[in-house]
């Protein structure tokens, strides 16, 4: 499934000569694009270049004096309802930037998602264009004009976060910014070729974000290939440690998906409202699935779908009035599809909101039900890729069609990564990988397998552990440590400070013996990355005479590592001269 949609900026990969540094020449390469491809319907508000350039010649004297930046010189485009300092915020609604009462003039501070990607070396290009308040799939809901599809301009580039996702198609920025509460990080993703990564609500803080729903909104990102996509999502997760919605990672959390995964896929009942086109490419990308190793297993999403309605036909679209809807009963500028829909939550009674908030509780019961056995659940993004006209004549019948697989994910909190696979229609198709929450890692992990494409950790934390013998890969307990959502690193050796000696268990297993330094021989193993709750539990169910321990190696360094018990070790057979349990298995030992 490869990424589709034009090809980066050209010079983006390291200086153009000795004088410019990497992040100049990425910054020099985005506003030439952004003057080649002329699309101004992208753009609200676009950092003058000079000050760009200074910003990316500050970033290229902070590689030089050795700093470790991770976006060193990542152009990134922000979606116009999130702060980015000396811009204003309009979230589509020029108004709305100089509301008394409300926002006046540039903003202060970038929101701390937004100042995360600065600290790590990325240059911000500009404020783009979206869906008035974030309401909307489509991209066409602005007074800044509708966004074109990057590179079929008859059709919409999906909302809200339009011109985010755009400017990333088009090549200009490395990383597109938005918002999705109703899937509006996924699916301009799906029809522009990209990533889309939306976290489990919490995880990326919302500060600085004009709301949308407040309680189901997330930040996410655009990426042409996933492990940039990884890397800047991970760089915003936790960046304001007193947001309200704060949630961290828990302390058992899945770092990674087992070889075997299972995957739902809907019936095909509820694959009824696809277009044809788009029916068979999901069709292809369910076989894509099996390719990779995992296991099909079909599943009645009907109860997912009915709670997606809650979100604009239901009390919830209140949240909507909340946020904005004061402002918005008198703008001058609002767009009428926008303010018909927020206006509709103003005379909402507590009651219906109340009710409509236990109805999610239970389909949150029910949608556990349905996934129980199931790593992810495999969805095709949206419907179909309307025309703009198209859009215009059906303003709220296509916009819900579109949201059909996407309006849950929050409502249900859930976690998605949205990934190209293939074209439909003559135009890009994309898919939704969806997770339980803070089990992003899982959809990450599929996403990478099916792109043929490497996917970074999500999760900050986590502690390493040396296996040397049955939990190896390919070794009978190999499986604990997938259940366990344990994550490979590396092949390693010990110091020279241990020996290894075959211990008489079921099944069979060596043991690690510390004898000290030069007294033994470097010893072969696998380290894995635990959450420190997965670690508890390993340990909780370690049998004896096994026990774990640091354990050093041939780095100098020290992790946690397997060992045995002195009196199993001595009643064992010396098989340190092998240098590893493989290879004294391959001599029979």
């Amino acid at each position: 499934m490869p990424a589709t949609g034009p090809a980066p900026a050209t010079g983006a990969t390291g200086p153009t000569s000795p004088a410019v540094g990497v992040a100049e020449a990425r910054v020099r390469a985005a506003y030439a694009r952004i003057e080649e491809v002329d699309r101004p319907e992208v753009w609200i508000a676009l950092v003058p270049s000079a000050v760009a350039l200074a910003d990316a010649r500050a970033v290229d004297a902070r590689l030089d004096a050795g700093e470790v930046l991770p976006l060193a010189g990542r152009t990134v485009a922000v979606k116009d309802n999130i702060d980015v300092a000396g811009l204003p915020t309009t979230a589509a609604c020029p108004s709305y930037a100089t509301a008394p009462g409300g926002r006046p003039g540039p903003a202060a501070a970038s929101a701390p998602a937004i100042q995360a990607l600065v600290d790590a070396g990325a240059v911000v290009l500009g404020k783009t264009n979206l869906d008035q308040f974030a309401t909307g799939l489509v991209g066409v809901r602005s007074p800044y004009g509708a966004v074109r599809h990057a590179t079929l301009p008859d059709r919409v580039s999906g909302g809200s976060s339009s011109g985010s996702a755009v400017a990333v198609a088009l090549g200009i920025a490395d990383i597109g910014i938005g918002t999705d509460t109703a899937g509006s990080g996924r699916v301009p993703a799906a029809f522009g070729g990209l990533v889309g990564i939306k976290t489990t609500l919490g995880l990326v803080p919302t500060t600085g974000v004009v709301p949308a729903c407040r309680t189901y909104d997330v930040v996410t990102t655009f990426t042409r290939d996933l492990a940039l996509g990884v890397r800047a999502t991970r760089t915003m997760t936790g960046a304001d440690p007193l947001d309200p919605g704060r949630r961290p990672w828990p302390v058992d959390v899945r770092l990674a998906l087992r070889s075997a995964p299972v995957v739902a896929v809907p019936r095909d009942e509820d694959l009824a409202p696809l277009s044809p086109g788009w029916r068979a490419a999901f069709t292809a990308a369910v076989a894509a699935v099996r390719g990779v190793g995992a296991q099909v297993r079909t599943v009645d999403i009907s109860a997912m779908l009915a709670a997606a309605r809650l979100l604009y036909d239901g009390a919830i679209v209140a949240e909507r009035y909340e946020a904005v809807g004061a402002f918005l009963a008198d703008a001058p500028d609002a767009d009428p599809t926008v303010r018909a829909i927020i206006l509709a939550g103003r005379d909402t009674p507590a009651h219906a909101y109340i009710d409509d908030r236990a109805r999610l509780a239970v389909a949150k019961l029910e949608a556990a039900a349905v996934l129980d056995g199931c790593d992810l659940l495999l969805l095709p993004t949206t419907t179909e890729h309307p025309t703009i006209a198209a859009v215009r004549a059906d303003p709220v019948g296509i916009n819900r069609r579109l949201g059909t697989y996407t309006n849950f994910v929050n409502l249900l909190d859930l976690a998605a990564v949205a990934i190209p696979a293939g074209e439909a229609d003559g135009g890009p198709f994309g898919v939704t990988l969806v997770s339980r929450a803070f089990e992003d890692q899982l959809g990450l992990d599929l996403a990478a397998r099916l792109l043929g494409a490497e996917a970074p950790p999500v999760v900050d934390g986590g502690v390493d552990v040396l296996v040397v013998g049955a939990h190896l890969r390919g070794q009978p307990l190999s499986s604990e440590l997938e259940e366990l959502g344990a994550r490979f690193g590396r092949t390693a050796r010990t110091s020279d400070a241990y020996r290894l000696v075959a211990l008489d268990t079921q099944p069979r297993k060596p043991g690690l013996l510390r004898v000290g330094p030069g007294g033994g021989a470097p010893i072969v193993g696998e380290v894995w990355r635990l959450s420190p709750g997965a670690l508890g539990t390993l340990l909780a169910g370690l049998p004896a005479p096994m026990m774990l321990g640091r354990v050093e190696l041939e780095d100098g360094s020290w992790v946690v590592g397997f060992g045995c018990t002195v009196e199993s070790g001595a009643a064992g057979s010396d098989i340190t001269a092998t240098g590893g349990w493989v290879e004294a298995l391959r001599r029979g030992l």
